[in-house]
């Protein structure tokens, strides 16, 4: 199959829904093999079917990534039934809301250990075979306009979208002598189940609107989009780079 990612592996985790689903359906119909992780098999096997209906070739492979030998297990069994990986994206994500004074250690820990944790040890378990290979590689996370915008009542959020951040920049300047990018992009308001409260709360999304200058909540294609361009050769020379995919929000956000 033609397209701008021929031949090329991409493991995406959390990509039963949401914008890491649209990230393997658009990757698929790049010509791309995708490898969909998620904890249920009910989300990946949607995502499958609808990559395989965009015309590339899907494998599923479930684990929780806050668990390290999951995370190493997702990028063996990449290997183990592909043969090569060429293109990590760390998707998974919660946020878990609570004024500062109230969140619990339980929440934290969970908050945490998905967004910052994960993408940590996964990288590393995909940094790992490249460099064994002496192969080039991308890394792209999913991150949030929150690893630079402050979000009030959900600090562990912002700690850990910060903590990607950084981790970002470290990486890209480390894994560089090996041929690996590492970028985000940073979503902002998107139309995803995770922003199911808000789409349903008039007020709250008129205000939040009102906010972004392109007067627009985002969609899952807008950054899929993104995701393409930082995979493919459009983005080979591109690394250490944050992508906001916002409307403009983050430039025009203040608190109501």
């Amino acid at each position: 199959m033609s397209g701008r990612l021929a031949g090329k592996v991409a493991v995406i985790s959390g990509s039963g829904s949401g914008i890491g689903q649209a990230i393997a359906i658009r990757f698929a119909s790049e010509g791309a093999t995708v490898v969909i992780n998620d904890l249920k098999p009910e989300g990946a096997n949607e995502t499958k079917a609808k990559a395989e209906a965009a015309g590339g070739k899907a494998i599923t492979v479930l684990g929780d990534v806050t668990k390290t030998a999951d995370t190493h297990n997702l990028i063996e069994e990449t290997y183990k039934q592909l043969g090569r990986c060429d293109i990590l994206v760390n998707n998974a994500g919660i946020e878990i809301g609570a004024d500062f004074w109230d969140v619990t250690e339980k929440d934290y820990d969970a908050v945490l250990n998905v967004n910052l944790k994960g993408a940590f040890f996964l990288t590393q378990a995909f940094v790992r075979r490249l460099r064994e290979a002496k192969q080039p590689g991308r890394v792209i996370n999913v991150s949030s306009v929150h690893e630079d915008m402050v979000f009030p009542h959900f600090a562990s959020y912002c700690a850990a979208k910060g903590g990607m951040r950084m981790l970002m920049r470290n990486l890209a300047v480390e894994l560089g002598p090996l041929g690996i990018t590492v970028n985000n992009i940073a979503p902002g308001a998107v139309i995803t189940p995770m922003n199911a409260n808000l789409l349903n709360n008039k007020e709250q999304l008129n205000a939040l609107l009102a906010n972004i200058p392109l007067g627009r909540m985002g969609t899952v294609d807008d950054v899929s989009a993104v995701a393409l361009f930082l995979a493919s050769e459009d983005g080979a020379y591109v690394t250490g780079s944050t992508y906001f995919t916002d409307g403009g929000l983050i430039r025009n956000y203040h608190e109501q």
